[in-house]
Formats: C-alpha cells, structure tokens, sequence
C-alpha cells in the first residue's frame, strides 16, 4: 500500500482532523478514508493540534540514519579486493562475486554482523559487481529420477584450487542424482584411473550399487576411435574396448551413460561449482598451500553442503532427502563380491589377460613372472591391487575360475604410469 503522503495532501488531512475535532465525522469513518489505523490516526490528530499551521504528513526521517561501522565497512571492502584478484586471475575457478559467502565469514571469523544488501551496496558503489549473463544454454539432456540409487554422476575437474600454489589439483566427486547427495569428493595431484577406481569402492562399499554411472568421454571412462586407438588396434570402434573403470562397473553389474557435453551434466556442475567457490575462496583466505589441508577445507564443505544446505532445486537439505528415499523409494543394492571372486581386491583392480610361455612365466611391461600351478600355453587373468600407502601391488593369478596364486610386484614394475 501507498504511503499516506502519496495519497492525500496536507491539507486534505487537515481538513478531515478539523472536521472530527468539529464532530462532523467520526474517527472510523475517517481511519476507513485514509486506510490508517487507530494508533496512526491518535498520532496524527496530535500533530494537527500541537501545530496546525505546521501540520504536514510529508515524509521526513526524525533521525539521521546510522551509517555503516567503519570497521566493518573496511573488511567489506577488503573481502571484496580480495575476490577480485581471484576473479582476475584466470587460472583460478572463480568467475563471480559471492555476496553472501563474505556476509558469513564477516559473521564467523570477525564476529560482525551485517546485512547483504548492505554488502551489494557498497559492492556496486565501489565497482565489485558484474552483472549477470543473459545467456543461457539449455542442457542437451535432461536426466530425470524418481529414487537414490537410480544414477550416479561421477565427473572431475582440474583447477587451480589456491592462489598460494602453482600446481593443479583434480577434484574427484561422485553425486547421487535424485537427492544431489555427495558420494564422494577428494582432491588429487594427480588424475590417473587407480584414483576414479578407488573412488567407485568407496562409494559401493559404504552406499551400495547403483543402477547406472553417469559420466563425460574421458579416456579413463571411455574408448572413442580416432582418440584413444593405438597403432595395432586401429580395427577397434567406439566403446568395443572397455577402460580399466569400466571394467570394474561391469564386474558390479553396474551400466554406464557417457555425457555428450557439460551442459548435459549439469546437475553435478552445479554443485562443483558450488564446492569450488567455496574451497578457493577459503583457500586464499587462509593462505593454504598443501592438498592435505585443502582435503581438510573440503570435507568441512562438502559436509555442510550435505547436511546443512537447503538445496536451490529439490528445497530440501540433501542428507534428509536422501534418507527419506532410502526408506521409500531407493533402486540401491547391497554390495556383494560375484562368484568366482573372493576378495574386493580382485574387483577394484586393474585387469590384464597374458598367455604363459613354455617356460611357466608371463611377461608384464618387460617384466618376467613366474607363479604356481600355471597353466603353459593358456590365457591366464591377473587382478592387480595397488596397495595404499605402499610401492607394492597385490597380483591374483585367476584361470578358468580358480585362484592360482598371488604375489606382491613393485608397482611401478607391473602398471603402466598412465594407470
């Protein structure tokens, strides 16, 4: 509603207090008039008759407005610098200003208290702002659940993660697609497929199996003829050699959906965006330079991204969602370990088939192995198990279903750097 002073003139209300000072009209009838209520009516009819030549209903503040502390003006201000150069510097993933991420660590780190539009404010007024895009390119694919479990996406990025190192770090996450619940997030030095493969026995150990995995064309998810081909496997077409990762999503039973663009995976970007900003913003903020205590910044983030934050499209914090799904509707399956198997190591592995020669022995990137009850002149399949914290790699022997023997090799010995 408007304002009195927009509605009637001074001496329009005037004329109405006069009148009821007269006893022409009554008070409701009035406050009816001027839509005002009683307590507003007393005050203005007091107005009128302390001061009648003087009475004005025109708006005028009886105080001067209280201006912004200037301590915490000048940590706005600071805040604001500070992502600037982040914003700047090209190498790093911040592309925008987060108003409300300095609004709380104001409140968290310097105990001042303060509003957002307060910040946007003094943002625009100072020239920290960039306006918001126009553009908007719609997904190429729309990825729709109804339960947990129906689909994973799993993706990675590299960035420059803190101002205070020249390195790159790659952000590893897994998400659940129905209630964007984070699976998994780690920060790594460097991308190889051991880490992607680490990454889904987390998730299926402690989650369970999902229906499908939802990923980009990575060369760690998938074979594209004309990028990946070597020269004796020229005859190979799209997707009719299986990656290491995939190998162990089929071994699970679990399918795989190959994104054709960033746009088409939208849903886990979102969320990498928001994870990112965060994790650099703090990063610079605290002078960070190690990825173990960048992992650290992560984990408290991904934490109260999962079990604190109201979710911009779902409306519900993802923890609760998730949950609620794992009693009503979820297409999760318990992990189990498939026949012949016998260890999650022979599942979370790398897998290499070799033929053994006349001597009992298989060679392995130029290295001579010998193991017990080989079988000459068959294909026998070995199962390697880096070992965490160690150089060493477990190998399991397998032939026509049986465990033939296991040795521990020098990793670097047995497994392709690449791997």
């Amino acid at each position: 509603m408007e304002q009195l002073h927009k509605r009637f003139t001074n001496e329009q209300v005037k004329d109405l207090m006069q009148r009821y000072i007269n006893k022409e009209l009554k008070r409701e009838h009035i406050q009816q008039m001027l839509k005002i209520k009683r307590r507003q009516f007393f005050k203005l009819l007091q107005e009128y008759r302390d001061n009648s030549k003087e009475f004005s209903i025109q708006y005028s503040r009886t105080e001067k407005t209280k201006g912004i502390d200037p301590a915490i003006e000048n940590n706005i201000l600071k805040e604001l610098k500070n992502t600037k150069a982040l914003i700047d510097d090209r190498s790093m993933p911040v592309w925008s200003y987060n108003y409300n991420f300095i609004k709380k660590d104001l409140e968290a780190n310097q105990h001042q208290k303060v509003s957002l539009q307060t910040i946007i404010n003094k943002a625009k007024q100072h020239g920290f702002y960039i306006s918001r895009s126009k553009e908007h390119k719609a997904h190429d694919r729309e990825v729709i659940t109804n339960n947990i479990g129906e689909l994973t996406q799993h993706d990675s990025s590299i960035h420059r993660f803190s101002p205070w190192i020249e390195d790159k770090w790659i952000l590893i996450t897994s998400l659940d697609d129905y209630s964007r619940f984070i699976l998994y997030a780690i920060l790594i030095e460097r991308e190889s497929a051991w880490a992607h493969i680490q990454a889904l026995q987390t998730v299926f150990l402690k989650y369970g199996l999902p229906l499908k995995f939802y990923v980009d064309s990575h060369s760690i998810f998938r074979f594209v003829r004309g990028r990946d081909e070597l020269h004796n496997k020229h005859y190979l077409m799209t997707d009719e050699s299986d990656p290491q990762w995939k190998q162990v999503l089929r071994d699970c039973q679990v399918d795989v959906i190959h994104a054709l663009s960033p746009q088409a995976k939208g849903k886990i970007e979102r969320p990498y965006r928001w994870i990112q900003d965060h994790l650099v913003r703090i990063c610079a903020r605290d002078n960070i330079s190690s990825i173990a205590k960048a992992n650290q910044v992560l984990f408290r983030e991904v934490y109260f991204y999962n079990y604190k934050w109201v979710h911009s499209t779902t409306k519900e914090v993802p923890y609760f969602r998730y949950q609620r799904a794992l009693k009503e509707n979820s297409a999760l399956r318990p992990f189990v370990i498939p026949p012949p198997f016998q260890s999650i190591k022979d599942i979370f592995c790398f897998r290499i088939n070799r033929v053994v020669d006349n001597y009992r022995s298989i060679s392995v990137n130029n290295l001579q192995l010998k193991f017990n009850n080989a079988p000459i002149r068959d294909t026998v399949n070995l199962r390697i198990y880096p070992r965490n914290n160690s150089n060493l790699a477990e190998v399991r022997f397998w032939h026509n279903d049986k465990l033939l023997d296991v040795q521990h090799v020098k990793t670097k010995l047995i497994l392709p750097v690449h791997f």
